[in-house]
């Protein structure tokens, strides 16, 4: 059976039960407390915590899912994956257990044609009712059935939903180990497809557990591992899936799979890799430092490692892409739609990482064999954190090398080098939440969620109820209302502040945030008193709130600006948008020319003075899709979404607010335009009267130049050029007369001595300078020169030689010496160093040598 036939199966059987057919969710989570989706439940979270409504009381999918723990053995066992798709089936608060079984069973046997008698099930201890469904309803014998501890009990963490569950295995034979079931058995021949997930418990504080209102199912099968028991192999990638990107990784090596398993383990990991960085990429991850961009950049550089170790030069990135594309474009048609875009994002990291690769790799081998000369057993951690910070190579990379030569990198010293990255990198972590997402989900429970009427004028003030207040530290709490203006932050626009007045005291909002699922928490201060069930009027700052719409309207004029003159690869990876400024980030490889960004000003601005209305549309997803609105990178969309059409050229996914007509924009500038880690670039913008503002600081400066140069505003830029190419020539004078004075300088210390060797102290030469004299004296026919200095408090050393001596290592050598290091050729070296008071040091080590 081949993996279109299996997908094909699997949600049929779900969809004539009833069941929605619920596509793929991003890799990228929506969830803050995860790197990436990690199972098939993951987008479902929100139905199972209550805090938003499913769409359907039954769901199937076939989920995109990233695990990194196991990336360390990806390769060398035949059934570990970092990329997998998870299949499952989901009820809300509909069918339970006996759903679940009946429908897992009828798959199972009927659907997949799996024999019954090589089947068993596990249950957990303290489940007699799924023993007694599996054993009376279903007909299982009772010895295949076998009870486990905490394997077979799920949950969220140390509070919310949780329950047993009973997963189903499949036994491969005796030829793959020992009988006795899944509990007693061989690991590698009873294995587990299928888990089902009771979740029937609400566990509180303390471990307490109370019956949930809802009970729910959740089920997952790996859908690589059922393929793999289908068809009868022993390996996930001795399915269809793997067969083309298998034989790219077989041809990048000129080696056959199967015939070497040292190959074998390097072709598996260049396959794996290859489709799990096409789909991350895909989904909008970059490599990148930190966060996913760093798991995706450590994977990308194992695979090119993996090729490059076993002797291949060949670039990698387009020929997997293309082997995943082959086997997953059918089920992902955005892979073949981006193609090009994953294409050239992966060979950019490609090649900038093979650059790095050769000098890397030269200061671990020299590393890795002093160490091994010495008997020592230790990697040092400053060498691996060099390669880190300086090479590009994860840590986990350097380890693996070295662990091939017996050796273990030294870790505390690593972790020290990396310390400080690390609290900085904490300190930016995002702050709990000043109330638990229990009182949220009781909040939602008891009241709803809270209605947003905020959207244009006439609502920035009004009456409201308040529904609670939570006091937090520092003095500042959180006040919920029953409808509220105050526009909560999301897809980057910040949230409204101002203030909540009532009969007995005031609130002052400082933020706003969509703290559970559509419920409104305004973060401020209160003074007086504030009680539930009292009325009062909200009012957001207006002048605030309209700056802020007039900046996110023009960030879609923006965004849609950028794809028309750069191309439609263009994706937004993050926004901010305040009163103040703008700032989009998006996706592309190079940075803005003048040229692109004064055509994408001239089009946005066109729109402005065009002055179109901005219209917004409710509509289904699909049909938004369909109009061709574009979604912005990191949002959540419902079936139902708010498009806006800004003007002719923007039509976009967005829940914030914005201006009526284009012309309120006024006025969009460019401030800045940065890379922010590979791949990614972010333009800085203002409008309205914050471009004002810039014109005005622009004129100004223009004015004070003008006046410097004694110009007219007109004539700056001539008079300026004028300045420059007179400087050109002051400079060109000076350094002819330098040169003049050098090779006096020279004429005068080669006067001095007869010696074949010439060491000397020099003084007063910055370190161009100083090389240029020990080449000029060494080329009188001296066999090698030693110069030191001091220049502006630093230590210049220059070393020039006819190779009696090695420049390079001798230069190096000296340069230890004051705290500093060097460079060079074998004939002429350069060094510096900031110890001023060991020169004397350096010119007795010259002569030692």
């Amino acid at each position: 059976m081949e993996a279109a036939e299996l997908r094909s199966i699997f949600l049929n059987y779900f969809a004539e039960n009833g069941h929605l057919i619920v596509p793929s969710a991003s890799l990228i989570p929506h969830d803050p407390s995860l790197l990436f989706t990690v199972a098939g439940m993951v987008p479902f979270k929100p139905y199972f915590l209550l805090e938003e409504t499913p769409p359907s009381s039954r769901a199937v999918s076939i989920q995109k899912c990233f695990r990194a723990p196991d990336i360390d053995i990806i390769g060398t066992t035949q059934r570990h994956l970092t990329f997998f798709e998870m299949m499952g089936n989901f009820s809300f608060g509909d069918y339970f257990k006996e759903g679940a079984i009946r429908y897992a069973w009828g798959l199972i046997t009927e659907g997949f044609g799996l024999d019954p008698e090589r089947l068993w099930v596990t249950v957990h201890h303290s489940d007699d009712q799924a023993e007694e469904l599996w054993r009376d309803l279903i007909g299982i014998r009772p010895e295949r059935i076998q009870r486990l501890g905490e394997d077979n009990f799920w949950d969220m963490g140390e509070t919310g939903p949780c329950g047993p569950c009973s997963e189903i295995f499949f036994d491969k034979g005796s030829s793959f180990g020992a009988d006795g079931g899944p509990a007693h058995g061989g690991e590698d021949r009873f294995i587990e497809f299928w888990n089902l997930v009771f979740m029937q418990f609400e566990k509180g504080p303390g471990g307490s557990m109370i019956d949930l209102p809802k009970q729910n199912i959740d089920t997952g099968a790996g859908f690589e591992r059922v393929l793999s028991i289908l068809n009868g192999v022993e390996s996930v990638f001795a399915t269809d899936l793997f067969t083309p990107l298998l034989e790219t990784a077989s041809r990048a090596l000129d080696a056959p799979y199967g015939r070497d398993e040292a190959t074998d383990i390097a072709i598996r990991r260049i396959a794996e890799h290859g489709r799990a960085m096409t789909m991350l990429v895909s989904d909008g991850v970059l490599p990148s430092n930190e966060g996913r961009g760093y798991v995706l950049r450590r994977i990308i550089r194992r695979a090119i490692l993996a090729a490059r170790r076993s002797g291949s030069d060949t670039t990698l990135s387009a020929q997997l892409v293309d082997a995943t594309i082959e086997k997953m474009g059918g089920a992902y048609p955005v892979l073949v739609k981006d193609r090009d875009l994953i294409v050239s994002i992966l060979e950019r990291e490609e090649v900038g990482f093979a650059r790095t690769l050769r000098t890397g790799m030269s200061l671990l081998d020299e590393a890795r064999g002093e160490v091994t000369l010495s008997g020592a057993h230790i990697f040092p951690g400053d060498v691996a954190f060099r390669l880190h910070d300086t090479h590009g190579f994860p840590i986990e990379l350097t380890s693996e090398i070295v662990a091939e030569s017996g050796l273990e990198v030294d870790r505390p010293a690593f972790d020290a080098a990396m310390s400080e990255q690390r609290e900085r990198a904490r300190k930016s972590s995002k702050a709990l939440n000043l109330a638990d997402d229990v009182q949220y989900r009781e909040l939602i429970e008891h009241h709803g969620t809270t209605e947003f009427i905020g959207r244009d004028a006439a609502h920035y003030s009004l009456e409201t109820t308040v529904l609670a207040i939570l006091a937090g530290e520092d003095g500042t709490s959180e006040l919920f209302l029953e409808t509220t203006p105050f526009y909560a932050e999301s897809g980057g626009q910040v949230g409204d502040t101002g203030t909540f007045v009532s009969e007995s005291g005031r609130f002052e909002i400082l933020d706003t945030q969509n703290v559970a699922g559509g419920l409104f928490a305004h973060r401020g201060r209160l003074t007086g008193e504030i009680l539930p069930g009292q009325v009062g009027v909200a009012t957001i700052d207006p002048h605030r709130r309209d700056a802020t719409r007039r900046n996110h309207t023009a960030t879609h004029l923006l965004h849609s600006g950028l794809r028309t003159v750069l191309g439609d690869h263009v994706r937004q990876q993050g926004s901010y948008v305040g009163p103040d400024r703008l700032r989009f980030d998006f996706a592309h490889g190079a940075g803005v020319r003048p040229e692109e960004t004064a055509e994408i000003l001239t089009l946005v601005n066109t729109d402005v003075v065009a002055n179109e209305s901005v219209d917004t549309i409710q509509t289904s997803k699909a049909d938004a899709e369909k109009m061709g609105a574009i979604a912005f990178f990191g949002d959540k969309y419902g079936d139902q979404v708010r498009v806006v059409r800004a003007g002719r050229h923007s039509l976009e996914f967005c829940g914030g607010t914005h201006v009526d007509r284009l012309g309120d924009i006024g006025q969009i500038q460019i401030v800045s335009e940065t890379s922010i880690g590979s791949n990614t670039r972010r333009i800085e913008a203002v409008s309205a009267l914050g471009a004002f503002r810039r014109s005005t600081e622009m004129e100004k400066a223009l004015s004070s130049v003008a006046a410097l140069l004694k110009a007219s505003l007109d004539d700056v830029v001539p008079s300026l050029e004028r300045v420059f190419e007179r400087q050109r020539e002051i400079e060109k004078e000076v350094s002819a007369l330098r040169q003049a004075q050098l090779s006096v300088f020279a004429e005068q210390l080669h006067a001095q001595s007869d010696e074949s060797v010439l060491i000397a102290h020099v003084d007063g030469y910055p370190g161009e300078q100083l090389r240029n004299l020990a080449q000029n004296l060494q080329q009188r026919g001296r066999r090698a020169v030693v110069l030191a200095g001091i220049f502006e408090d630093k230590v210049s050393i220059a070393v020039a030689s006819d190779e009696t001596l090695d420049a390079q290592s001798t230069v190096k050598s000296l340069a230890a010496l004051v705290g500093g290091g060097g460079g060079g050729s074998p004939r002429l070296a350069l060094a510096g160093g900031r110890d001023v008071n060991g020169i004397d040091r350096v010119l007795l080590a010259a002569a030692a040598l």
